[in-house]
């Protein structure tokens, strides 16, 4: 089951709330209509969007456009959550040898945690364990990166093209001066686009940039506590050391709701 994020739910119907309320609050109903116009609309998306697609891979620019998706998903697991569950394994590691791990891995969702442990159990050398378990973070972490670039990138044609939209407007406008009735709601179809072209900007992309980089923060710090925490319950150390030493990861007013079940007992 996919949990949704309410936060980057609501925070993006709050904006376009805000701004559907800001324009009837001026023009009313009846004046909601000035502010859509298709040409300024393709110049700004449609220019915006095709000069992303020039500094990006065919490939690589759909799962930029994909990864809008991933900040609607809750992660399954915090931090917190992470280490209740490490902290069981090296409990199960305690009390019935490594090799029971092997059997605990088999109920986990996490693949990360779990080729750890299969690596741990198999009997690779902690410090070849880490380099593995290291890498694959880097390269999760240069892929979310990656990500979050498209998206800033993204954000930056958007008001530039808008500023284009906004010059060709202009342009006209001014080959058209006779009707002097005209030029100013040409001006005001010029001006449209550098509005698209803002929101564009900062009502999706930034924010979007923003949350994946956010999310992937939460990811890493989830990771390093994985590799710690295996890497001690390879070395043999005491549950409550190893509770103690992870819950270094978390902020003072979260290390109280993390812990094993019986917080790192003695066998």
């Amino acid at each position: 089951m996919i949990l949704v994020d309410l936060a980057s739910l609501l925070g993006m119907i709050i904006c376009l709330g805000m701004l559907v309320f800001g324009i009837i609050s001026a023009a009313g109903l009846g004046g909601f209509g000035s502010y859509l116009d298709a040409p300024s609309a393709i110049i700004t998306f449609g220019g915006a969007f095709a000069a992303v697609l020039t500094s990006y891979s065919l490939q690589d620019y759909i799962s930029g456009l994909k990864s809008l998706t991933l900040i609607f998903k809750a992660p399954a697991m915090n931090t917190s959550d992470m280490i209740k569950k490490i902290i069981d394994l090296s409990n199960i590691a305690r009390k019935e040898g490594l090799l029971s791990l092997e059997e605990a891995a088999s109920d986990l969702d996490e693949p990360f945690l779990k080729k750890g442990i299969l690596l741990v159990v198999d009997g690779t050398d902690p410090d070849l364990v880490r380099a593995i378990m290291e890498t694959e973070m880097t390269c999760v972490d240069d892929r979310h990166k990656k990500f979050a670039g498209f998206w800033e990138t993204v954000a930056s044609m958007g008001p530039a093209w808008g500023m284009i939209g906004t010059l060709v407007g202009l342009v006209n406008m001014l080959n058209n001066m006779e009707d002097a009735s005209s030029i100013g709601p040409s001006m005001a179809v010029a001006l449209i686009t550098t509005l698209y072209g803002s929101l564009l900007a900062n009502w999706i992309c930034t924010p979007t940039a923003n949350k994946l980089k956010a999310d992937n923060a939460i990811e890493m710090q989830q990771k390093e506590v994985m590799i710690e925490g295996l890497l001690s319950i390879q070395a043999g150390e005491n549950p409550r050391v190893i509770e103690e030493k992870l819950k270094s990861f978390l902020a003072p007013k979260d290390r109280e709701t993390a812990g094993g079940d019986d917080g790192g007992g003695e066998e």
